[in-house]
C-alpha cells in the first residue's frame, strides 16, 4: 500500500512539475502599451458592382470582436482622439458555381471576399499591421426544388464577415504581424 501512495505520489510531482512553463494566460494585447482607444471606421468596398452591405458587415463584425476580446479596449467610430484605427477596404466580392446538378446548372457556389487590412498607430503614426490581401471563401448550396428556393448568399457573407473579425482581432490580440520596436 505504501509503495502505491509512493508511486501515485511520485508520479504526480513529475507530471505537475513537468508542465510549469505550458499554459502562459493572455494578459495584454499584441498592440503597443499606448493603444487604448481603437477606432473602426466604415470599410469602403472598391469591388466592381455592389453588394448590399458587405463592407458595413465587415466593418460591424470587427467592433464586435474586439469589443468581446480585446482586453479593455474601447471602440469608436471616429478617429478623432483614438489611439489606434482599423481600416478596412473590401477589393473584392465573387462568387461562382463550383458544383453542378444533373441538369448542369450550379448548386454549389464560392464567395470570395479580398479585404485589405491595416492597423495604424495614430499617436506615433507607425503601421502596426498590414494586410493587403485578406482573402475569405465560403459556399453556400442551393435547393433543388424551386418552391423552397433560399438566397444562401447574405448568410454566408455574413459567416465570412464573423470570421474575418475573428482573425483581425486574433491578429491584433495575440500579435501576430503586429510590429512593435522591442526595447
Amino acid at each position: 500500500m505504501k509503495f502505491t501512495t509512493a508511486f501515485l505520489l511520485a508520479f504526480g510531482l513529475l507530471l505537475v512539475s513537468g508542465f510549469t512553463e505550458c499554459y502562459k494566460p493572455v494578459t495584454n494585447s499584441g498592440l503597443p502599451k499606448n493603444v487604448r482607444t481603437v477606432a473602426v471606421p466604415a470599410f469602403t468596398f472598391e469591388a466592381k458592382g455592389m453588394r448590399y452591405r458587405v463592407e458595413s458587415r465587415f466593418t460591424e463584425s470587427v467592433t464586435r470582436e474586439i469589443i468581446r476580446r480585446g482586453n479593455g479596449l474601447k471602440v469608436q467610430g471616429s478617429r478623432n482622439g483614438a489611439d489606434a484605427v482599423v481600416e478596412g477596404v473590401i477589393r473584392d466580392f465573387s462568387f461562382s458555381g463550383v458544383l453542378l446538378d444533373r441538369q448542369g446548372r450550379a448548386r454549389v457556389y464560392e464567395v470570395t471576399i479580398v479585404v485589405a487590412v491595416t492597423i495604424r498607430d495614430l499617436k506615433n503614426d507607425k503601421i502596426l499591421y498590414d494586410n493587403q490581401n485578406f482573402v475569405f471563401r465560403d459556399a453556400f448550396e442551393f435547393s433543388e426544388d424551386p418552391r423552397s428556393f433560399f438566397n444562401e448568399e447574405d448568410p454566408a457573407v455574413d459567416r465570412m464577415a464573423r470570421a474575418f473579425g475573428e482573425s483581425v482581432v486574433s491578429a491584433i490580440v495575440n500579435g501576430v504581424g503586429v510590429s512593435e520596436e522591442k526595447k
